[in-house]
């Protein structure tokens, strides 16, 4: 796939994309009171499932958030009839490499970009606009010295 592909300007997209996240993230706050930090929903449930831990009242609802996420582009692949394509690298190692920076980063920062960026910005949590603007720098300094540097 070509790289210009990948960087298309698609504004109806993204825009339906950025309606749908923060309509989400209303939605969790007004029914369960939480932020939805994906970070925070996804340690929640796999505390959850490992051997002699105490589930959370709340982890149902949890459950079905991840399995949206999951599920949602296979969903949209079959009614659009359009495959969802992968845009980031097949590397095994080199995303395994990712998740581990991005975990250790979500531990570090007390959360992820969603709950940070989302939620927490609209918050006005000045931790937030800092975790923000810290992992901004860091998205334009990786994507620098992937495209001129490497």
């Amino acid at each position: 796939m070509e790289l210009d592909t990948l960087t298309a300007f698609t504004p109806g997209a993204s825009l339906l994309g950025g309606i749908l996240i923060g309509l989400s993230a209303v939605m969790v706050m007004g029914l369960f009171g939480r932020i939805s930090g994906i970070s925070g929903i996804t340690n929640v449930v796999l505390t959850g499932i490992r051997p002699h831990q105490k589930r959370t009242s709340d982890w149902g609802w949890r459950v079905a958030f991840i399995l949206g996420l999951i599920l949602a582009p296979l969903v949209y692949g079959a009614v659009s009839g359009t495959a969802v394509v992968q845009t980031v690298p097949t590397s095994l190692v080199g995303m395994a490499l990712a998740g581990i920076i991005v975990g250790l980063g979500t531990a570090i920062g007390s959360g992820c970009t969603s709950g940070h960026g989302v939620c927490g910005l609209a918050r006005l949590s000045p931790r937030s606009l800092v975790a923000v603007l810290t992992f901004m720098a860091s998205a334009g300094v990786t994507v620098f010295v992937l495209r001129h540097v490497v």
